[in-house]
């Protein structure tokens, strides 16, 4: 079974990742990292890129671009909790994520990320638009506040989006942090079972 592009599960459940100090450990962590880019990013910011080019109200892939920003959040969470299963567990681990990652945390109250995750997470995922009067958009800054409807940068958010994954890579590159590494564990033998 492919777990990213080129690379069998074998592969990784090949890995000898029991000694934090084990070399293995580089690799699994460029696993993870295809994994996303390969399958997700590296689509969304194809999406961008062919957007930009035409003018701000003639672009139209923000709702794909957030539908997949928003899989990457609760991927990310249930990465970093280690869970292999997000049923009835999305709103709060998605929203914990905005609320208190440090790069979405400069953007979002836990509120904030409540209607966030209700509106464009539920809405996009769900009914294949954006719930309230709130809306997606490609200028401005990540997210504007206007009396409780939020516009979102999707261009913005997704740098957002792209930093968190390179934070959280760098932070598995740490032997000390065995919590965060069992729990990426835990979530890449599930997918690799």
């Amino acid at each position: 079974m492919k777990i990213a592009p080129d690379i069998d599960s074998s592969e990784w459940t090949s890995l000898k990742l029991d000694d934090p100090r084990s070399v293995d450990w580089v690799r699994a962590i460029e696993i993870f990292k295809t994994r996303i880019a390969g399958w997700y990013v590296d689509a969304t910011d194809l999406l961008i890129e062919t957007d930009e080019s035409k003018l701000p109200t003639e672009r139209r892939f923000g709702f794909v671009v957030m539908a997949i920003d928003c899989l990457l959040i609760e991927t990310l969470a249930a990465f970093r909790e280690g869970l292999t299963d997000t049923q009835k567990q999305s709103k709060r681990i998605f929203s914990n994520f905005l609320a208190t990652q440090s790069l979405f945390g400069n953007h979002f109250t836990v509120t904030r990320a409540e209607q966030f995750y209700s509106e464009f997470r539920c809405g996009i995922l769900h009914q294949a638009e954006v719930g309230g009067a709130s809306r997606v958009w490609s200028v401005g800054e990540v997210i504007r506040d206007d009396s409780g409807k939020l516009t979102v940068n999707r261009t913005e958010f997704h740098k957002l989006i792209k930093a968190e994954i390179e934070s959280y890579a760098q932070e598995l590159e740490n032997p000390s942090d065995a919590g965060l590494r069992a729990n990426f564990r835990q979530k890449m033998n599930f997918i690799c079972r």
